[in-house]
């Protein structure tokens, strides 16, 4: 690959994966609010909710962007720029009549999609219309990424986020006022359920926003689509019954391995509120844990997975592309990039969330939870942000290579290991939210296995170890010492103040991003020549010089 092509692969996924951390950082802030508005088992109820219409966004159209991407790029590869225009009307299309039937089977299926978790059903019917508007949005940011621009999609994301948070919590605040202050078992059951639904109000209204922001974009992108298309000489124009037909054979593959690949959540969600019934602790007791570890241990762990997400929406396009004029030193150094980078951010973010678990619980949701059930289980289960960074990286990495089916075998293997954890878990251990912990842990870790051998099987890349893995690790663990050490003594001497962890983190991360940035250089992960192509790279570099570490 040449320098432009990695610096423009590189620049357009940093841009998404730094929108996708705002996004999850504003996806943090609330999260405190919410909860002290729904409590923890209101935050069960949207968990449990919000997991089934996961999945159901999942089949009908989440994974669209990806697809249609993928279908859009191979075809501008080919400077065929009619037939990806068709490609984007097909899929519109097919997001219309898809999402229109699943947000239905969403709203009067409710019930029977949650038969032990009762409150929860209003939240799930809150969301139906979202599945719907999902689809659309899927499309259009779909549209550009694969014309190689991730900003529409960058600059939505965050709006949607933003809008999510306010109308979240604005919503759940208003829904839950008649009941606060009652303290009856029934006004604190009902303060839950109508407190998730407002915040499912705020899913709908986050996506509405970005879908017209998307749609005010593409309407001014138009004219330079029109003259695309007179300019374009292609004398072979696919019919919209065979570009149906080739999203069907292509979107079904891609929306099945990321469904399945995601289905273990609410598998997950499912076999935890049965079983945990079934061995005699109340559903709101239930919904109470699954609170803490979809609200908490969760959401903590997927800030730095939403950096492998954006990597991996970023690289299909140029994948596929290079698949496409059978490019595969393009395609290989592409997948080498990727999959180092991911790796030197989430490896220290693993090593970081591990040892700060306490001050960034405590900070977030309060200083009350960081000597609860939230920061053991971050503690345990922070090295699972590596295996799922890596896994969701490695998916987007065989659909650019057009193997559709594969993730999604592999991803049905490290199910059936997630479910037989978690069951095994529940059934012989007191082991409870913890057994959900070591089942998700076991199954992206699987998943890395299965999808590492089949990118080797079919480009025949090796994978190298020592800069990408080995190095990166032992320069996280130097960063833990120097930020465990400062954990400890704001542990001991201001323990149990929002304030105390405040002071704990400002000072931990930028020392141990510090720490971590030396170690890096002075092991050469990255050569010069590296450095500069990486955004931002003149001013790393000119910066580990002046350290002296180059």
């Amino acid at each position: 690959m040449g320098k432009k092509q990695k610096s423009s692969f590189l620049v357009q996924g940093t841009i998404l994966a730094a929108a996708s951390l705002i996004c999850r950082v504003i996806g943090l802030l609330y999260r405190r609010p919410l909860t002290a508005i729904i409590g923890n088992e209101g935050m069960g109820y949207y968990g449990f909710a919000y997991n089934v219409y996961s999945i159901i966004l999942l089949i009908a159209s989440f994974s669209i962007p990806l697809a249609v991407s993928k279908s859009i790029a191979a075809r501008l590869a080919m400077k065929e720029y009619k037939n990806a225009q068709r490609v984007f009307h097909g899929a519109l299309v097919y997001v219309v009549i898809v999402g229109g039937a699943a947000g239905l089977i969403t709203f009067f299926g409710a019930p029977a999609f949650l038969p032990n978790q009762p409150g929860a059903v209003l939240a799930l019917r809150t969301m139906a219309p979202t599945i719907f508007l999902s689809g659309i949005l899927g499309v259009l940011r779909g549209y550009f990424q694969g014309h190689s621009t991730m900003v529409p999609t960058s600059v939505s994301q965050i709006l949607e986020q933003i809008l999510n948070a306010v109308f979240s919590v604005l919503m759940a605040y208003v829904l839950v006022a008649p009941y606060v202050g009652i303290g009856s078992k029934v006004a604190s059951y009902k303060l839950a359920k109508y407190g998730a639904a407002g915040s499912a109000i705020g899913t709908g209204a986050g996506v509405l926003t970005g879908l017209i922001f998307c749609g005010v974009i593409y309407w001014i992108y138009r004219p330079k689509v029109k003259r695309q298309m007179a300019a374009d000489k292609t004398k072979k124009i696919e019919s919209y019954q065979r570009i149906l037909k080739i999203l069907l054979l292509t979107i079904t593959p891609v929306i099945f391995s990321t469904a399945i690949y995601n289905c273990s959540a609410i598998i997950d969600s499912t076999l935890f509120s049965m079983i945990m019934v079934d061995k005699g602790m109340a559903a709101r007791s239930v919904a109470t844990l699954f609170g803490i570890f979809s609200n908490q241990y969760n959401v903590l762990i997927n800030v730095p997975v939403s950096i492998a997400s954006a990597l991996s929406n970023a690289i299909v396009p140029d994948i596929a592309g290079a698949y496409a004029v059978n490019d595969k030193e393009r395609m290989n150094d592409s997948i080498n990039t990727a999959i180092k980078f991911t790796m030197i951010i989430s490896i220290p973010c693993a090593a970081g969330m591990g040892v700060l678990a306490k001050p960034i619980v405590g900070l977030l949701f309060g200083p009350a939870k960081a000597f609860e059930l939230g920061p053991k289980l971050l503690m345990i289960g922070s090295v699972s942000i590596v295996f799922y960074c890596l896994s969701t990286l490695s998916n987007g990495i065989l659909q650019g290579m057009g193997k559709m089916k594969v993730p999604v075998r592999h991803s049905a293997v490290s199910v059936v290991i997630n479910v037989f954890v978690l069951v095994v878990l529940l059934y012989t251990t007191k082991a409870n939210a913890y057994a959900l912990v070591f089942a998700t842990m076991a199954f992206s870790f699987v998943m890395c296995l299965l999808n590492a051998r089949s990118i080797k099987k079919y480009t025949g890349y090796e994978q190298e170890v020592s800069k990408t893995f080995i190095k990166p690790l032992i320069s996280a663990g130097v960063m833990a010492i120097a930020v465990g050490i400062i954990g400890f003594v704001f542990q001991k001497f201001m323990s149990g103040t929002s304030l105390g962890y405040a002071l704990c983190l400002l000072i931990a991360v930028p020392l141990g991003t510090f720490v971590y940035f030396i170690a890096i250089i002075g092991l050469k992960v990255f050569e010069e020549d590296e450095l500069r192509r990486v955004p931002k790279g003149h001013l790393i570099l000119r910066l580990a010089k002046k350290l002296r570490l180059l």
